[in-house]
């Protein structure tokens, strides 16, 4: 069954960008103090929180300054399929 997702990739984005935003609210960090925490221009990070636009390299810096690291290392890593065709590809590529 496929699983439908209802949001565009904008969408998506700004919602990570909001909860980025009340995470750094939440331990009363100012933007610019956790851009320079991060090492990331502080342009980088307001225009983040406006549009959900950053590059993965910044988003990283930011989730590790943050202490949320783990949501980047864990993204991907459980094991949807979506057919019976991808579980024998992976078990051919691992053999």
């Amino acid at each position: 069954m496929e699983n439908y997702i209802w949001e565009t990739p904008t969408e998506i984005d700004k919602e990570l960008a909001l909860r980025v935003k009340r995470i750094r609210k939440r331990k009363k960090i100012t933007q610019k103090e956790l851009a320079m925490r991060a090492n990331v221009s502080y342009g980088t990070l307001k225009k983040f929180e406006q549009t959900g636009d950053i590059s993965l390299k910044a988003l990283t810096k930011i989730a590790l300054e943050l202490g949320v690291i783990d949501e980047i290392k864990g993204l991907f890593n459980r094991t949807v399929y979506s057919s019976l065709e991808e579980v024998v590809n992976e078990k051919q590529q691992n053999s």
